[in-house]
């Protein structure tokens, strides 16, 4: 990250925090289709992120474009409705930048969701996901560069990328509600393209159960400032290699939409509980 990345950063999060005025306990961060659970947070603020000195602009149907300060289950929660990819274009640098903002403002605790690919033969499509450990396939890492110190070390820790107790209380949130929940590891491609079937084979081989095209980047710039982690995945499509299902935007969005009632559970259930 370079000195004037640093400056825009300061920038941004000051603009931010003249708004907002304190601190949140938690930043969220809605992936593809998930953009409901905005409606479930009683907003005191709400950003476009166009008003937002520095802030990138998302390109992708079924994304925002809003930042949402407010309370969730009585706590204060910072909300991205829509998020930046790789894919579309953006450094890598400017797919992290809000995380570096979060850092700024004082944030500890992140959620993320996204909508991703299932390759666990005892997954289905619109089952959930939360992941509890990932690997990283993306061609440009986060933190290369030059270390900025007051963010975090320059060799992160990353023996627990996901928080156990997080973890823990969103299982017992969900096991409380009956909902079922699986727990596996996240894969992060590039993209745009949906995975081919040896792609998805390969994502089988090295110990994947699911594929994405984000929050990988995020978790890592995240755990660089010492945040507590979770992340959630809705199971959009099924892969392998012997399965060759058509997939569009408009399916993983229609799947992100039937699970979403209980992905609201376990997040509202999850900030409730965890301190």
């Amino acid at each position: 990250m370079s000195e004037l990345s640093l400056e825009k950063i300061k920038e941004t999060a000051a603009f931010i925090k003249d708004i907002i005025g304190e601190t949140p306990e938690f930043a969220i961060v809605l992936g593809s289709g998930l953009g409901a659970l905005k409606n479930e947070v009683q907003a005191i603020h709400t950003l476009d992120y166009s008003e937002i000195p520095n802030f990138p602009q998302t390109t992708v149907v079924g994304h925002g474009g809003k930042l949402i300060f407010g309370t969730l289950e009585g706590k204060k929660v910072l909300m991205m409705s829509g998020r930046f990819h790789y894919y579309e274009g953006h450094s890598m640098d400017t797919v992290t930048f809000p995380f570096r903002v979060f850092h700024l403002l004082g944030i500890k605790n992140l959620i993320v969701s996204n909508a991703s690919g299932g390759v666990n033969k005892n997954f289905r499509v619109a089952d959930i996901m939360i992941i509890k450990d990932h690997i990283n396939m993306m061609p440009e890492h986060p933190l290369r560069g030059k270390n900025l110190d007051e963010f975090g070390p320059r060799f992160v820790d990353m023996s627990e990328p996901y928080n156990l107790k997080m973890i823990e209380t969103a299982e017992k949130v969900a096991a409380e509600q009956g909902i079922q929940v699986h727990k596996g590891v996240y894969v992060a491609l590039q993209g745009p393209t949906f995975e081919t079937p040896a792609e998805y084979g390969m994502i089988q081989a090295i110990g994947g159960d699911a594929v994405g095209m984000s929050t990988v980047p995020e978790i890592i710039v995240a755990k660089h400032q010492g945040m507590d982690c979770f992340g959630i995945s809705i199971i959009t499509d099924m892969g392998g290699p012997e399965i060759a299902f058509t997939v569009s935007h408009e399916d993983v969005l229609q799947a992100a939409n039937k699970a979403m009632p209980n992905v609201i559970k376990i997040v509202k259930g999850l900030v409730k509980n965890y301190s």
